[in-house]
Formats: structure tokens, C-alpha cells, sequence
């Protein structure tokens, strides 16, 4: 039986959930860089699973948003 709640299919993937990877790539990044990077990766994890090319855009929106901060003028990164 599925968990949807607890451990959703589509958020499970070669033994691995989705939290934990999140957990990994994110653990030296703060704010809008942890915030971006974790939604861009959760969007591209379960793009086939869920909700398809609509997945994939609203990936594409959090990485043209992490570009767009560090285009701007002053803003730099580690």
C-alpha cells in the first residue's frame, strides 16, 4: 500500500526519498540558494511521477531565478 502521506511514490526513487537528497545538496546553502537548488531538484525528481512537463517548467523557474540573483549587479556566490 502506498503512504502518500509519509513516503509518496513519486518522491521515492531507487531506494532513496527525495528529503534525504535534498538534505545532502543543501546542506552548505542558505536562503534563496537553499531554497531554489531544493525546489528545482524536488521539480526535476518527480517530473515523470507527477505532473510532467509542468514539473519540468516550475524546475526551470527556480533555476532562472537563482541565475536572475546572481546576474544582478553586487550579487556573488561562494
Amino acid at each position: 500500500m502506498t503512504d502518500n502521506v509519509n513516503h509518496p511514490k513519486h518522491y521515492t526513487q531507487g531506494g532513496v526519498e527525495c528529503i534525504d537528497a535534498l538534505a545532502a545538496a543543501t546542506i552548505n546553502l542558505k536562503g534563496l540558494d537553499a531554497v531554489c537548488t531544493a525546489n528545482a531538484i524536488k521539480y526535476l525528481w518527480r517530473w515523470k511521477g507527477k505532473n510532467g512537463v509542468e514539473d519540468l517548467k516550475k524546475a526551470r523557474w527556480y533555476i532562472d531565478r537563482l541565475i536572475k540573483h546572481y546576474e544582478k549587479e553586487g550579487a556573488g556566490y561562494a
